[in-house]
């Protein structure tokens, strides 16, 4: 129980804007007391259902005949990574990763929330240490290259490559297309480096009244996927779980149908 609250207490020492984080001693006591009564652990919301609606009402709103239902709000599950991993400097750093359970992507920026493309493939296709060498030779080379030039690239001989290619190819992770390999994500992002910016702090709700999706990725296939990914060198210390905030917003057609959608309560962007 204590390594996890750790877990949490270094995330927010590792991005020292956190304003909670200046009442050290009583943001730790709130937390355990938060995790001892069994409430989830989320992401502070920025923006109330009722800003965002207004924000974006043009858009959502046609007409007057266009009405606003009560808006939800539900809980998206997240893997939150305290990790130790190595650059090209080779020189050991420490960070927090935050993953998706939901599309089994890993989190960039918690402000704008970019994320990876391409870790969910990886998972689906059980993609090993030796598809992901590949694929990221290919991501440095823009999602394409030769033959020739992965060969140069990861310093193997073709007999030793081809069947690194034929893995890659079988599990519709890389597609060969003439003479070229390349990625076979649509806009792929997946070389990284394993460290999410977080900016927010974390707050606590009532397991009661909450409203959580469903996890569709276990947290032993996004380790398995993130060793894969960021190597050897990279080394999870702890995880927990951490929620994401979002409203879904509905609006009331004038046929009697319902349009819902859904926004981050982080930056009000629609998701």
């Amino acid at each position: 129980m204590r390594r996890m609250i750790l877990l949490l207490l270094v995330a927010a020492a590792g991005v020292g804007g956190w304003w909670l984080w200046k009442d050290g001693a009583d943001f730790r006591d709130s937390l355990m007391q938060y995790i001892e009564n069994g409430e989830l652990v989320t992401l502070e919301a920025k923006y109330t259902p009722e800003q965002i609606m207004e924000k974006y009402r043009k858009e959502l709103l046609a007409d007057e005949k266009h009405v606003y239902q009560d808006p939800i709000q539900k809980y998206h599950p997240h893997l939150l990574i305290e990790a130790k991993y190595t650059l090209a400097d080779r020189k050991t750093r420490e960070g927090v990763v935050l993953w998706s359970l939901v599309d089994g992507e890993m989190v960039l920026d918690t402000d704008s929330w970019e994320k990876t493309h391409g870790f969910a493939d990886a998972i689906k296709a059980n993609a090993t240490r030796t598809d992901f060498k590949l694929m990221n030779a290919l991501a440095k080379n823009g999602g394409s290259a030769s033959k020739e030039q992965l060969q140069k690239d990861l310093h193997l001989e073709a007999d030793i490559l081809e069947p690194w290619v034929k893995s890659a190819c079988q599990k519709s992770l890389v597609v060969q297309l003439g003479s070229e390999y390349q990625l076979h994500f649509q806009d792929p992002k997946i070389l990284v480096t394993p460290q999410t910016k977080v900016k927010q702090g974390f707050v606590s709700k009532d397991y009661k009244h909450a409203q959580c999706v469903a996890k569709k990725y276990s947290r032993a296939q996004i380790e398995r996927v993130a060793q894969a990914a960021f190597g050897p060198a990279f080394t999870i210390r702890q995880v927990s779980d951490v929620y994401l905030p979002v409203y879904g917003i509905g609006v009331l057609n004038p046929d009697g149908s319902v349009r819902l959608s859904y926004w981050n309560a982080l930056n009000s962007q629609k998701m």
